[in-house]
């Protein structure tokens, strides 16, 4: 008798029959429900596929199977962390495999006589600085996702954060990274020496380059001394320009805070809708300071921002004699994105422009809301001048209004450009910025970005259709 015809497998059966054989039970995920869960990061109005599969990787090994098993199927590869980037960055496109690194989350390392630290890419950023600094050292990138938000996630969106005005983002802190390249390579670029000029600086091009070069495996931080414990200055405007004009006296004074953030009125209502923490009460503007020099530098440097501050409009201006004080501030700080969420889904943006200029974009953010009767609320960066414009979108599906918020959108890259600044300071391209990114570099340079590309992933399967369109 003869048997019955066995039914043909998909391409993404076969797909997932050879990553089950070659990895450990478990690592694989088909699950429809908890592969979309994992699919997407918070980018509001980003496009999202069906992945084939998700992998939970637990090793260098595991990445560079599942790369080796993608690159034989000519399967596109999406690496992602935490899943709190802003951009598009780690949406699944159809029929991929979503890489998960966040179960690589072991501090390997922390060396205090070369000032160091060896992390895997699922380490997030809060707990490396709470391990590194039980040896008096600190490191410095916070993005403002930091108890959420892993290292291999900071290093492909080369993130800054609250304290970048002084100290700098990602980049300047990355020494070297283990990377498994889109031929299925391990392979370690950069060193752990204080100095070292040999050869192209590949891990300055691999940090920020959204997973689309290599996806990285291993990453070695510099880290640096605790800073002296912070001064915080607090100032109320009555405008977003007057906020604006206290940033470029604060620079034009050269003064460099270790932090310099800016929130409006949309946010400080939002969080006190949520927390009740009496924000509204002052102003329409809150600009927050810190300064970490020893003393007794820090408390001069401190009074003079207050009277920057107030020089330019402020309502009221004060240094802040209580240290629990200014840690809610910036606490309220930090809560200003998740409250406004809970108005509905938001769009993010990410301009940086010269400090100079930050008055005159603060200024056309707000015209082009009204141009586009939207609601844009505005956090930022503000000490050098990246800012957020969070476009709050609709709860339900409003044609006209998405219309309207891409035009903001698209409004506030155009803005940025023309005062001399770039589309996106720290959360990367993704998928929402391709537009722009186009605007932003020439046809020449675009052809350079494109032949890099090609050279270290010939096939074109890490993380494709992001930053490039």
């Amino acid at each position: 008798m003869t048997p019955p015809a066995q039914p043909l497998m998909s391409a993404a059966d076969t797909l997932v029959v050879d990553l089950q054989a070659a990895l450990p039970h478990g690592r694989v995920v088909v699950d429809a429900d908890v592969a979309r869960s994992l699919s997407r990061d918070q980018a509001a109005g980003a496009p999202v596929g069906e992945p084939a599969a998700v992998v939970r990787a637990r090793s260098t090994e595991e990445v560079r199977q599942v790369v080796e098993i993608c690159l034989r199927h000519r399967t596109p590869v999406v690496a992602r962390g935490a899943g709190t980037g802003l951009s598009g960055g780690a949406n699944a496109t159809d029929g991929c495999v979503v890489l998960s690194l966040e179960a690589m989350s072991e501090i390997l390392e922390i060396n205090p006589l070369e000032r160091l630290a060896v992390v895997q890419p699922g380490v997030v950023n809060d707990d490396l600085r709470a391990a590194v600094a039980e040896h008096g050292l600190w490191y410095p990138p916070d993005p403002a996702s930091s108890p959420w938000s892993t290292l291999g996630g900071n290093v492909a969106t080369n993130a800054g954060g609250l304290c970048c005005v002084k100290y700098g983002v990602t980049r300047e802190y990355v020494l070297q990274l283990e990377v498994v390249t889109g031929s299925a390579e391990v392979v370690r670029i950069g060193r752990r020496t204080a100095k070292g000029v040999a050869g192209y600086d590949l891990v300055g091009l691999l940090v920020g380059s959204e997973g689309t070069l290599g996806i990285v495996t291993e990453i070695t931080v510099r880290l640096r001394s605790l800073p002296s414990a912070p001064i915080t200055v607090a100032g109320f405007f009555p405008s977003l320009v007057a906020a604006g004009v206290a940033v470029r006296a604060v620079g034009a004074a050269g003064i460099t805070p270790s932090a310099l953030e800016l929130m409006d009125r949309y946010c400080l209502r939002a969080v006190d809708d949520w927390k009740q923490m009496g924000l509204t009460d002052a102003g329409d503007v809150l600009l927050l300071a810190r300064v970490d020099d020893p003393e007794p530098t820090g408390t001069a440097l401190a009074d003079e921002i207050v009277e920057h501050f107030r020089a330019s409009g402020a309502n009221w201006a004060e240094r802040s004699t209580d240290a629990a004080e200014g840690d809610a501030l910036f606490a309220a700080r930090r809560l200003a994105y998740p409250a406004l969420e809970r108005l509905g889904p938001v769009i993010t943006e990410d301009v940086c422009v010269p400090k100079e200029n930050v008055p005159e974009m603060l200024g056309r953010i707000e015209a082009l809301a009204l141009r586009h009767d939207v609601q844009i609320a505005n956090i930022a960066h503000a000490g050098d001048g990246n800012l957020h414009p969070l476009i709050i979108g609709p709860s339900d599906d409003d044609a006209d209004q998405w219309r309207r918020i891409h035009a903001a959108f698209d409004g506030i890259l155009d803005a940025a450009l023309d005062l001399g600044g770039t589309i996106t300071g720290e959360h990367g391209v993704g998928l929402l910025k391709r537009g722009g990114l186009v605007n932003e570099l020439s046809p020449t340079v675009m052809g350079m970005h494109r032949a890099i590309k090609e050279a270290m992933d010939p096939a074109g399967i890490l993380n494709p259709g992001k930053m490039f369109e």
